[in-house]
């Protein structure tokens, strides 16, 4: 893997992506924080050297590298799944590859149904903690150890002085930002009542089918890493409706302003 990281950056370096600072991963339906971006580079996933390709339609696929709140910026438009037939080290190697190319802080955004029923669609949620029910992790391969420990400490995967100038900005705003524990899962099928029960069991305050793989790595590397879910949807067992898609990217289209209004703040704060 080594190897290929060199030979990836090397291809981006080429391309313009000259030591960014801060890493930004843009979820489901929420890839329009680019357009506040003064954009010096892109490159779609399919032309980079060793990148997996972007296969859900909603998600743009594109790295951009440019200039956000007066900070050097590496933007991925559209992430990676598990459920798209990737390993989870393909899931994450693009934050391997920010972290080579200079990235020193990292921000993700998803999408995500509330488990916790006192947050309600179109809010966000600040993920204080998670809980991987993937049945994987993206450090489970040979040769990890090259790449940093093997044995993570997970204790506190979050950042906390990222996590704080979040709610900060967000009660200067008038931002509704829960804060809670989102568990991660294989998807790409929604769940059944019986799954939100155990979830809540499990003391999960939304779920989604992203961001572990990713916060697990940059924990790896030493990242400071921060995420925000938008919830989308409402997973009460009692009183279940089936979900459409397009609704999910609806809701999260109409939450992505204050998210991107909350980005903007940490990264230039950071």
């Amino acid at each position: 893997m080594i190897k290929k990281l060199n030979e990836t950056t090397d291809y981006l370096i080429s391309k313009g992506f000259d030591t960014p600072e801060i890493g930004i991963i843009l979820g489901t339906g929420l890839g329009n924080l680019v357009d506040d971006i003064k954009i010096e580079a892109e490159v779609s996933y399919n032309h980079i050297p060793h990148f997996p390709t972007a296969t859900v339609e909603f998600h743009k696929g594109k790295l951009i590298f440019g200039t956000l709140e007066e900070k050097k910026v590496m933007v991925m438009q559209g992430r990676f799944h598990f459920y798209e037939g990737y390993s989870l080290s393909e899931v994450t190697y693009p934050v391997r590859v920010m972290e080579k190319l200079g990235v020193k802080k990292l921000l993700v955004s998803n999408a995500s149904g509330s488990i916790n029923l006192d947050y309600k669609k179109g809010e966000l949620m600040l993920i204080d903690d998670h809980i991987n029910l993937l049945g994987d992790s993206p450090l489970a391969f040979a040769g990890v150890e090259k790449l940093g420990e093997r044995f993570v400490d997970m204790s506190r995967p979050y950042d906390t002085e990222i996590n704080e100038i979040l709610q900060e900005s967000a009660k200067k705003n008038n931002i509704i930002l829960h804060k809670g524990v989102y568990a991660s899962v294989l998807g790409p099928q929604l769940e059944t009542r019986a799954e939100y029960r155990m979830l809540k069991i499990f003391g999960a305050d939304a779920v989604g089918m992203s961001t572990v793989p990713e916060v697990i790595v940059a924990n790896q590397l030493g990242l400071p890493v921060s995420a925000i879910s938008v919830i989308t949807d409402e997973g009460d067992p009692d009183n279940l409706k089936p979900v459409d898609i397009s609704e999910i990217i609806a809701m999260a289209a109409k939450a992505e302003p204050n998210m991107i209004k909350l980005f903007k703040e940490v990264v230039k704060s950071i």
